[in-house]
């Protein structure tokens, strides 16, 4: 376990907070550059069908920022044509496909990729073809796994809001369970050649465990770092999740 994983930092949830009251308060872009100056390897941001949090404009002023950086963008979208049409319009570095549902609150699971195969298939061909790195949001599912290796995209990134509600629970043996189910869908996906990715509902007590497992190169984290922020600052909660996600590849 000796290569370094990357962190990306969710900004959405700054715009959550300028959007609750309107005007330009607090800027997403100067939280993602903070964030980049903290340790954070990069910056995604979903930008949601009906614009909850960040804006079209948000999406124009990172790209042109962390172009400006050389730090990458990965874009979380759902998988319509009108997304589409924006990710072709600006080739981030990456962009993650997403279910998406309008009354859910968070992404609530993973993307069914075997029963959708012929739907997302073309849109990851076309964002390919724009050079964008393509991901997936899957569950640690064998069936979603190997579909998503049919759809010729590069990555997976593993939902694992179920370990960490409930690891927070304390419920021990369920979180066990689920991160079995991670650790072997992390193994089949990167035997498959993708590369692998993980995110949702993470936060300090739940960080190890998955930056533990050997095959995971990126965690993507953002609410819980916002929330984190009002108490200890933006830089001081990235560079703590910094240090126990490093400690947590540290060799025995």
């Amino acid at each position: 376990m000796s290569h370094r994983v990357r962190l990306g930092v969710n900004i959405d949830h700054v715009a959550t907070i300028r959007n609750a009251r309107g005007g330009a308060c607090p800027d997403p872009v100067r939280a993602a550059m903070l964030a980049l100056d903290a340790g954070a390897d990069g910056i995604t941001a979903h930008l949601r069908e009906d614009r909850r949090h960040i804006g079209d404009q948000d999406i124009r002023a990172l790209t042109e920022m962390l172009k400006q950086r050389d730090r990458p963008l990965n874009l979380e979208m759902a998988v319509t044509s009108e997304m589409l049409s924006i990710a072709l319009a600006h080739r981030p570095h990456a962009v993650c496909l997403v279910p998406e549902r309008r009354e859910e609150r968070t992404t609530e699971g993973g993307l069914d990729v075997a029963g959708g195969h012929n739907w997302i298939a073309p849109f990851v061909a076309k964002l390919r073809e724009a050079g964008s790195r393509v991901s997936l949001f899957i569950a640690a599912d064998p069936l979603q796994i190997e579909a998503a290796s049919r759809t010729g995209a590069h990555v997976v990134e593993l939902h694992t809001g179920a370990y960490c509600d409930a690891a927070r629970a304390g419920e021990n043996d369920a979180a066990a369970v689920v991160l079995q189910q991670l650790r072997a869908g992390a193994t089949q996906a990167a035997a498959l050649g993708l590369e692998v990715h993980a995110g949702h509902g993470i936060d300090y007590e739940t960080v190890a465990p998955i930056a533990a497992l050997p095959e995971v190169v990126e965690l993507n984290i953002g609410h819980f770092l916002i929330g984190e922020a009002i108490f200890a600052g933006l830089a001081a909660s990235i560079q703590e999740m910094r240090r126990r996600i490093d400690a947590a590849r540290a060799p025995a």
